[in-house]
């Protein structure tokens, strides 16, 4: 198994491929209403696995890791749509979590 890359270059890994068609990336809306269909079939694998409504034999069964990978495609396809570097915003993400959340949860004890 090779070592695990970067946010910057799996956008750049993205980008590269999805530049390498004449259409290339496609339209914000389009790619919202992408996320939201991968967002879907993720949220059936879960169910399935965890929910009440199992699937029907007849439907596919895929592993969470795919649909997992199929929505970060997306989410990937739209920040670089969107020139947003998506290790910044999740720095900055966290950051607001550390200062705005930072007493809202139980801390787990130090380890002596």
């Amino acid at each position: 198994m090779e070592p695990s890359k970067s946010m910057v270059q799996l956008q750049q890994d993205v980008d590269a491929y999805i530049t390498s068609f004449k259409e290339g990336y496609f339209p914000p809306m389009e790619l919202m209403a992408r996320l939201t269909e991968e967002l879907g079939e993720l949220s059936r694998e879960v169910q399935d696995r965890y929910g009440m409504k199992k699937k029907k034999s007849s439907e596919a069964v895929r592993t969470l890791e795919e649909e997992t990978g199929d929505l970060l495609f997306v989410l990937i396809c739209f920040a670089n749509s969107q020139n947003i570097d998506l290790t910044e915003a999740l720095e900055n993400v966290l950051t607001k979590f550390n200062t705005r959340d930072a007493n809202r949860w139980t801390k787990k004890e130090e380890m002596e």
